[in-house]
């Protein structure tokens, strides 16, 4: 596969510039900067971008290996633009007002302003810039005295201080194409259907007739679109349905019918008592994902026991979890587990296929319409896999269980008859009782969080505001209609600085 590869030197917006390739049918892969690079890494690479980064050329803080400038085409944006200036003897200055924000430039023609006005805007986030270009390369764009753009056709070299990945820059995604189809010369190939075609056959040449594929399904979207690719390749696919207790109102019976109306062999456990009775008396919400990871690993080995030939596992790792896990810099903080990260017993001894592991969500949705799974089920809210109980702060209980499972379906209902651009909205059990007055006595019951965030991938979230009469029609349902809750809140925090879950 014909490929764009992207050095990650620590931007935010470096799985943005991905999925914007991606978007525009190119495969294209992140590796850290500091990654070298010989003849076989580069075998199937058409072009190179640098990203941008938090760290300054002048502090030396980066080795990006520089014998790739001349390779192959290479487009630096903003941090890769002053590497690229700084190694090939231009001139970088610290500047000292840095830019943020929405700038409007001027164009001087060049390759990758082909057929595009003279003037927009773009988004700038800077600190450092290019205040003489590298010998050989012509300016094509200012914004007013400032460097924003410079190229050499015969070195195949190309810099941009601005981020053509984002929505706030016009012309971006005409700037990516102009450099990935006419200098690197690549055309569109990454569909649904090559992805989908190569992933059957990956998979079906490394899997026999007498080996059995294990998979555990959730419902989820990625953990479906998984099954449904391997159960088109293999002969002997195994899934597990674990109902752990910890799902929302009625969601086991639905999703086991869901699972087997595609057509997969779906063994449906209830496993309820003994995840609640590991969750008795926990409260630390680290110790909570490790139980359920634990005691989830613990009924997937029982059931692989029952398997004659268990040689595979399937698990729907998709490429952001890939990119996360290295690090472009330096050592990463663990916000929190993930519930399926760290792996099964070593006895059990599986083989992985991960399908879906070059993939972003998004791409993971296309495949999953394009193999005939509903439109319905494949865009509904995401939900964590340690379940209600990192929507529940403190421990958890059946009682517990059962308000927080009445109060969100009454949101779910409410939401269902409207059409609200977000992308998850969930009531969470705060851990906190209150005094009020129900009758003509007092009570003094749970406070139920209303969490409502807008997002495109879940990276990043906003709250989303539906509407005081929203708010008060589903605040008067719940404390009248939920035993046991007299205060209903709205949390209004944005990912970052807030995590989505409360947990």
């Amino acid at each position: 596969m014909e490929k764009i590869l992207i050095l990650d030197a620590g931007s935010q917006y470096t799985k943005l510039i991905a999925r914007r390739i991606r978007e525009i049918e190119v495969y294209c892969e992140v590796v850290p900067c500091f990654k070298k690079l010989g003849d076989e890494e580069l075998a199937d690479v058409r072009g190179i971008i640098v990203s941008g980064g938090p760290a300054s050329v002048l502090s030396g803080e980066l080795k990006i290996d520089d014998s790739i400038i001349g390779r192959l085409p290479i487009l630096g944006i903003c941090y890769g633009m002053q590497w690229l200036t700084h190694t090939l003897g231009g001139v970088v200055e610290s500047g000292e007002a840095p830019e943020y924000g929405q700038a409007k430039i001027s164009v001087k023609g060049g390759e990758l302003f082909a057929d595009l006005p003279e003037s927009f805007e773009v988004w700038m986030s800077h600190g450092d810039h290019v205040a003489s270009p590298p010998p050989g390369c012509r300016v094509n764009a200012k914004s007013d005295d400032v460097i924003v753009s410079f190229e050499d056709p015969e070195r195949r070299i190309y810099g941009l201080q601005f981020h053509p990945e984002v929505s706030h820059t016009t012309n971006g995604i005409a700037i990516l194409k102009n450099f990935i189809f006419k200098v690197c010369g690549l055309a569109p190939n990454w569909n649904s259907a090559e992805i989908y075609e190569e992933a059957v056959a990956k998979i079906s040449a490394k899997v026999s007739d007498t080996e059995d594929v294990l998979c555990a399904v959730s419902g989820g979207v990625d953990s479906t679109v998984a099954a449904v690719i391997t159960k088109n390749s293999v002969k002997n696919l195994h899934c597990i349905f674990v109902d752990n207790g910890l799902l929302r109102q009625d969601e086991g019976p639905q999703v086991y019918k869901f699972l087997t109306e595609l057509g997969l062999k779906v063994n449906f456990v209830d496993a309820s008592e003994r995840f609640l009775n590991g969750l008795a008396g926990v409260t630390d919400p680290e110790t909570k994902r490790k139980v359920i990871g634990r005691t989830f690993i613990e009924v997937f080995d029982d059931f692989a026991k029952s398997v004659a030939n268990p040689t595979y596992l399937v698990q729907g790792t998709l490429y952001p979890d890939v990119i996360e896990s290295v690090s472009s810099i330096g050592p990463s903080v663990t916000i929190k587990s993930h519930h399926n990260v760290g792996g099964l017993p070593e006895h059990m001894k599986l083989k992985l296929i991960e399908p879906l592991r070059e993939l972003f969500k998004d791409e993971v949705r296309r495949l999953g319409e394009s193999i005939g799974i509903g439109h319905q089920f494949l865009y509904r809210q995401p939900f964590p896999g340690p379940g209600l109980a990192v929507r529940i702060i403190g421990e958890v209980t059946r009682d517990k269980l059962a308000i927080l499972r009445a109060s969100d379906a009454i949101l779910q209902e409410e939401l269902a008859k409207h059409n609200f651009p977000i992308w998850q909205a969930f009531a969470v059990m705060t851990g906190i009782n209150s005094v009020g007055v129900m009758g003509d006595g007092r009570s003094y019951d749970h406070c139920i969080g209303i969490r409502m965030v807008e997002s495109v991938d879940g990276m990043t979230a906003n709250w989303f505001f539906p509407g005081e009469k929203f708010l008060r029609n589903v605040s008067s349902r719940i404390t009248n209609e939920v035993k046991g809750v007299n205060r209903v809140v709205l949390d209004i925090s944005n990912k970052p600085p807030a995590t989505i879950e409360w947990e």
